[in-house]
């Protein structure tokens, strides 16, 4: 009963929500494009579409009081690296960069105050050299205590993840972006992480970030967050779409293990499925995913079934 108490509340909240897209989607990743009328259509949500240069004119309109409790804020919720002991470009945050990433987090809280945003999904690459990318360059910090705060935010305008992160963080289980990175085939793991915000909720630990020379597959410069699920029960969450148009969620209850990650400034998180690695990516694959995913601590694949129902979509369950 608990369960479908919970289910519900997803289905009510989703359909008074207010889904801001930022920029646009990252070229060419086929599977991430959204249609918002069939988004909103299923769902309820509404997607509030937004340039950078609305991003930009709340950049303006923050002040010094306010760039130094956003620094503390950071100071409180993170713990700030020395320099990457693997990575050459992944080095102990510079003031500068701390700086501009709080006034950029100061910028990005009064974009969801102006806009009455529940959820963000947000991609701007930016001309090489130009004003946005530097602004781009700041998101990681802010869109990580956004999405601690219940706002989640997902990388690459992958409107769709941005979606599975809600119906996780109104669950109360987290909801963590991510994307598979590498097979350890001894521990016979699966290392899912991202280079971009976490939620901060469900971290193994206190979240380190690192100042990166260059981003992971994106341009520009700027600081990131280095963090692991904590070790235990989790459930991954992926919310894609059919052949004929309808939305569709896949879920995997697996572990997270206290294995190592790299020292590079991405979250990372080993985890151990009910398969070897190979089977799973398969069988994973073959209901034709999003590559993003959500993490959520506890086994949820029960809660995912009953918001299926509810919402009528189809889940599968690996």
């Amino acid at each position: 009963m608990e369960e479908w108490v919970k289910a519900a509340g997803v289905s009510r909240t989703l359909q008074h929500s207010r889904f801001g897209f930022l920029g646009n989607t990252y070229s060419g990743m086929l599977d991430m494009y959204s249609d918002f009328t069939m988004i909103s259509a299923q769902t309820g949500l509404h997607v509030e579409v937004l340039e950078m240069c609305d991003l930009d004119r709340m950049l303006g309109e923050v002040t010094p009081q306010e760039m130094k409790a956003k620094l503390a804020e950071v100071h409180e919720m993170f713990q700030i690296s020395g320099d990457s002991p693997s990575d050459p470009i992944a080095k102990k945050p510079t003031d500068e960069q701390l700086e501009w990433s709080c006034k950029v987090a100061a910028a990005q809280e009064k974009l969801v105050r102006a806009y009455d945003l529940d959820a963000l999904s947000y991609y701007y690459h930016g001309a090489p050299g130009g004003d946005y990318e530097k602004l781009q360059g700041g998101f990681i910090v802010g869109h990580s205590l956004l999405t601690a705060r219940g706002i989640p935010c997902s990388g690459e305008g992958d409107l769709k993840t941005a979606v599975a992160m809600k119906i996780c963080d109104i669950l109360g289980v987290g909801g963590s972006f991510s994307e598979i990175i590498v097979v350890d085939y001894i521990d016979e793991t699966i290392l899912l992480g991202y280079d971009g915000p976490f939620h901060i909720a469900i971290s193994e630990g206190k979240p380190i970030l690192r100042g990166m020379g260059l981003y992971h597959g994106k341009q520009g410069t700027g600081v990131s967050v280095e963090a692991k699920v904590k070790s235990g029960a989790i459930t991954t969450l992926n919310v894609t779409q059919t052949g004929d148009g309808r939305l569709k969620l896949i879920s995997s209850e697996s572990e997270s293990t206290n294995g190592p990650i790299m020292k590079i400034g991405n979250t990372q998180t080993p985890v151990k499925f009910r398969d070897h690695p190979d089977a799973y990516m398969t069988r994973w694959f073959a209901e034709t995913p999003t590559h993003h995913c959500v993490m959520s601590i506890g086994h949820n694949a029960s809660m995912f079934q009953k918001v299926a129902e509810l919402m009528k979509m189809k889940h599968v369950v690996l």
